[in-house]
């Protein structure tokens, strides 16, 4: 978490500049940031608007700019702060690790289950439920994990968001070598040949410090 002191500094500083903040810290549900700030904001008589959509990585950065994109629109802080809640669940994320030894150690897996993921070259995927990344499947091998999240993006798109259709954003992020995010992205192109363009961008460190180096992910946000 950000100190509370370094969170005022930038909002002082930033209502020196502007009238309002729209302040989108990751999910509630994974770190005490976004708690922190609502109590923050409270001494800042409505100029500051924390949104706790629930979202982190790519799916955080898509509601920044849908941020703008309403900004550009004329909403004020407030209003764009209400209609990215509302749009909180329209989004879903798969990510699969290289290894359990970074989940083992922050305590998202027992040990027990974490040895025998190596022994088995067992890839668990994982996703964001609610609030929280939880389990979602596993596979034996990165070429089944793949598989297994680009079946899963294409359900989402066939079913929950197929009201959305010409709306949605596809998206991958990581924390692995540019020669495997390279790969990855021109399977996911291959999959999903209507998508003209694919943001790809590093797993956070507050993220990729649970996942580990070699981490894959791909997501998908309605784009406002």
């Amino acid at each position: 978490m950000p100190s509370p002191n370094s969170v005022l500094d930038l909002w002082n500083s930033l209502l020196e500049i502007y009238d309002e903040i729209v302040h989108i810290p990751m999910s509630s549900g994974l770190s005490g940031t976004c708690e922190a700030a609502i109590g923050l904001a409270k001494d800042f008589d409505g100029k500051v608007q924390v949104v706790d959509n629930q979202r982190i990585s790519i799916l955080q950065e898509q509601a920044t700019i849908d941020a703008v994109t309403l900004k550009n629109a004329g909403k004020n802080a407030a209003e764009i702060r209400h209609i990215l809640e509302d749009e909180k669940r329209n989004c879903s994320v798969y990510v699969t690790v290289d290894t359990l030894k970074y989940l083992k150690k922050g305590g998202r897996i027992t040990p027990a289950a974490a040895a025998l993921g190596s022994v088995l070259n067992i890839k668990p995927i994982l996703t964001l439920n609610e609030e929280k990344l939880d389990a979602f499947s596993k596979a034996r091998g990165l070429k089944a994990a793949k598989r297994i999240m680009l079946d899963a993006i294409a359900k989402d798109l066939e079913g929950r968001f197929a009201t959305f259709e010409g709306e949605m954003e596809l998206q991958i992020a990581h924390s692995t070598t540019p020669e495997q995010v390279k790969q990855w992205t021109k399977e996911v192109q291959e999959a999903f040949p209507r998508f003209n363009r694919i943001l790809a961008r590093p797993l956070s460190l507050s993220v990729a410090c649970h996942t580990g180096p070699g981490a894959l992910a791909v997501g998908l946000s309605r784009r406002l």
